[in-house]
């Protein structure tokens, strides 16, 4: 038997070898951020064949300048690595998935003020459009992190007598 404790009768835990790494949740970020970064891609491939132009304001006062697709498709991966990195620090808590879940929203929700609040000059369509590549990030990042951390939470794994 792999997993003496799913046959226990008193209520023990997995073992903390059991709980996830670092390697497997930057494994998953690499995974689940690079999909962001290519589907993030594809739509800002799409907008350039229709003519729309992805530019964004740096800081005040500065012109808006034209986003390199390379920006699009690094980033999500950058930040979904950055995430499963803070998001280790919550292994073995009580309602570690909770609480990464809901600080990954947060922060995705954050995230959301760079692209809705750009300078005059960029259209409406672009900021949606950026907007819409911060949503797919977080739906393919936040959710499966939380998940794997969750996995460590204290008493996940219970087995109780019915």
């Amino acid at each position: 038997m792999s997993s003496p404790w799913l046959e226990s009768k008193t209520p023990v835990g997995p073992p903390s070898s059991a709980n996830p790494t670092i390697r497997q949740l930057l494994y998953a970020a690499a995974v689940t951020g690079g999909w962001a970064g290519v589907i993030s891609l594809l739509i800002y491939l799409v907008g350039r064949l229709f003519g729309m132009t992805f530019t964004v304001g740096t800081g005040p006062g500065n012109e808006p300048q034209q986003v390199p697709f390379y920006v699009v498709l690094l980033l999500p991966l950058v930040f979904a690595v950055g995430f499963a990195l803070l998001a280790s620090l919550a292994r073995g808590w009580r309602h570690a998935g909770r609480i990464v879940f809901w600080v990954g929203t947060i922060g995705a929700l954050a995230s959301l003020v760079a692209p809705l609040y750009q300078p005059e000059s960029v259209g409406w369509f672009a900021r949606i459009v950026l907007a819409l590549m911060h949503v797919i990030t977080w739906l393919l990042v936040v959710p499966q992190i939380a998940r794997i951390v969750g996995d460590s939470e204290p008493g996940k794994f219970v087995v109780r007598d019915e």
